[in-house]
């Protein structure tokens, strides 16, 4: 009878489940079809470089995992507790609990998000303490933001009118660190004065409105943990919960602190790729997510002291290159940090042997980074007490960050640490392939400015534009090497479809020239006539820059007169592979707006779960989570969906 039960519950779909997992993983490339497929000749002369030295790379390792389990592809595969693991079979329907396919996939899906909103949530709660140091005097960092802190300020109930921009800032400080921690229940402060009313009534109506980050993510290992939520609809529940805390406070939050600290994006050209290093100068990388620190090494880098110490080494002068979001936001505020690779492709970057220091930070700093920084003698700094790695020094924020005030002190420290390594590598080969292009960086609401939002808008509605499309996510050697984010790109500007990215994928559009001026020559002819001097795709930083892209989705739909879940407008990140990227997606969808991928998520072995994001969300929240391996085809589908969407609203013309 039980077993009857099972079957029935779950449609007998073990067959198919395992055909679709072995035909999904058959699909992933190897190393060689890497090389030749990947779009960026900078990265595939790099691999072969690497190859030549006998140096392993992330496309190494992910072809000795070969087959991946296929358990784990499909999400059926619990290790929470120690009376496993255990595995969904044909034989063995239920985990030794009594979990079954629909749970422990549920429950695997909730644990993934808890970490993606701590991971962001981390890093943003780091620079609102940095906010909250200024304010009070016990970091001497200026505050840049002022009229970000004005304007966010009046909407969270922060009274400014009269007041020092210090003590508003303070408050201002106070109101995100207490959305990102509150324990105590109440409103979300950031949510309920910046998220759509229309949004929030459905989010109400489904009661999912977060209470905090900090709580969300507590009650989601709480409910995972063993004998205690059993329904997977009800853990799904607390999903939700998480990707609106993520959404709200893990990226918006620390994105106002971000802004507010340390200003808004300046709109610039920057030169971009391997090409661009340089030789004769201390190179230094930054690498990671936390722009506190980071913002101060490249200031105080720039100093005559610290140029004149490293003439004094034989230096020409001191040189700042960005990888992954470090990257992104030190080089769109402070011009002149040259951007050079995502997180998978930062073996590449050490394997040219023109670094001499690597400042690691937070979040997608592979722990492989050490054994390539020791081949080319690359002196290696962590600056997280989250973020440690074997081997390397360490020279930054402790544990409760009791020393933020030191983080001039502590940023010469580095810098120093780069002059020295510089004179003490200066035999080092190096290995710098010549590709190098020009782009432009630094876009936002606030720089886009009244008229440019609202010719997009009258663009959008008229039919010129199809769409908007945020074009985003890590990189994952499950799909060949920043192929899919570039052919979908390509294939949405062609259909009159703008771009707009940041993060990892923003790298890939920024080195194939896709955020010049000149490509827009691959834009159709709407989308073209629309941007006179613009490039297709506008590049708005780095990947808590999310929230600048929701907040311009929010615009648009206000200008036009729309929901948002009525919007031509799309999340894409086709080739995510992490907890972030994960809620990342699940935000936009609670904003109504599809998401669309090149990579499963970990639900194939559960029906239901795999109904629920296609199907049930769908009447729920309005959207759906949609997955293409074939990037041009996710191109045609997202433009199909467009155009449905505009149909369906008698305020498009098509």
């Amino acid at each position: 009878m039980g077993q009857d039960s099972d079957k029935h519950e779950h449609g007998g779909g073990f067959d198919d489940y395992n055909q679709a997992v072995a035909e999904y993983r058959q699909s992933f490339p190897s190393k060689k079809e890497v090389i030749e497929g990947t779009p960026d000749q900078a990265v595939a002369e790099m691999m072969r470089h690497l190859d030549s030295l006998g140096v392993d790379t992330v496309f190494d390792r992910f072809d000795k995992q070969k087959p991946h389990c296929s358990f784990g592809l499909a999400g059926i595969c619990c290790k929470i507790c120690v009376m496993g693991p255990c595995k969904i079979t044909e034989k063995s329907r239920r985990g030794s609990c009594g979990a079954d396919a629909d749970l422990i996939v549920a429950r695997n899906l909730l644990r993934m998000i808890a970490a993606g909103t701590a991971s962001h949530g981390a890093r943003g709660r780091e620079v609102m303490l940095g906010l909250k140091a200024a304010a009070e005097g016990r970091l001497n960092i200026p505050i840049v933001g002022e009229k970000k802190i004005a304007a966010m300020a009046g909407r969270l109930g922060v009274k400014v009118e009269g007041r020092e921009v210090r003590d508003v800032a303070l408050d201002l400080a106070n109101v995100l660190l207490e959305d990102i921690s509150r324990t105590d229940p109440g409103p979300h402060r950031t949510l309920a004065a910046l998220a759509p009313p229309e949004r929030q009534k459905v989010w109400k109506e489904l009661d999912i409105l977060p209470i905090s980050a900090y709580h969300e993510v507590f009650e989601a290992y709480h409910r995972t943990t063993t004998g205690t939520d059993g329904d997977w609809k009800n853990v799904m529940k607390q999903f939700h919960r998480c990707g609106l805390a993520y959404a709200w406070s893990s990226v918006m939050g620390s994105n106002i602190a971000m802004d507010g600290l340390l200003g808004l994006p300046v709109r610039s050209s920057v030169k971009v790729n391997l090409g661009a290093l340089k030789l004769g100068t201390v190179n230094i990388a930054v690498h990671g997510h936390s722009p506190l620190l980071v913002s101060e090494i490249v200031r105080v880098g720039r100093t005559e002291e610290m140029v004149k110490l490293a003439q004094a080494r034989g230096a020409q002068g001191i040189e700042f290159y960005g990888i992954c979001c470090s990257g992104l936001s030190a080089m769109y505020r402070y011009g002149g940090v040259i951007p050079l690779s995502n997180a998978v492709g930062a073996e590449c970057v050490l394997a040219t042997g023109a670094l001499d220091l690597w400042v690691a930070d937070v979040q997608d700093v592979f722990p492989s980074i050490m054994a390539v920084a020791r081949c080319f003698q690359t002196a290696v700094v962590t600056t997280s007490d989250s973020g440690r790695l074997p081997g390397a020094e360490h020279i930054g924020y402790d544990h409760d960050h009791s020393n933020i005030g030191e983080s001039t002190e502590l940023a010469k420290k580095i810098v120093l640490r780069g002059i020295e390594s510089f004179a003490a590598r200066r035999e080092v080969p190096t290995h710098i392939p010549s590709y190098e292009i020009a782009g432009e960086i630094g876009f936002s609401l606030e720089n886009i400015g009244p008229d440019g939002l609202k010719g997009l808008a009258e663009a959008l509605t008229l039919g010129q534009i199809i769409g908007v499309v945020n074009l985003v996510g890590c990189n994952n050697p499950r799909v060949i090497y920043e192929k899919n984010v570039v052919e979908l790109c390509r294939a949405l500007i062609a259909k009159d479809v703008l771009v707009i990215t940041n993060g990892c994928a923003s790298y890939s559009l920024l080195k194939l020239g896709f955020c010049h001026p000149k490509a827009k020559e691959l834009a159709g002819p709407g989308l073209k006539a629309f941007l006179g001097d613009l490039p297709p795709v506008w590049h708005m930083g780095e990947c808590l820059d999310n929230a600048r892209a929701s907040v311009l989705f929010r615009t648009l739909a206000d200008n036009v007169g729309a929901d948002l879940k009525d919007m031509p407008l799309a999340f894409a990140s086709p080739e995510w592979s992490n907890e972030k990227g994960l809620a990342a997606a699940t935000a936009f969808r609670l904003l109504g707006l599809n998401s669309y991928h090149s990579v499963y998520a970990p639900i194939q072995g559960s029906a239901a779960l795999t109904n629920f994001f296609s199907e049930e969300t769908k009447k729920t929240l309005g959207s759906s989570m949609i997955v293409e391996l074939d990037a041009l085809k996710l191109a045609e589908r997202i433009v199909s969906d467009m155009r449905a969407r505009r149909s369906a609203n008698p305020k498009f013309q098509q």
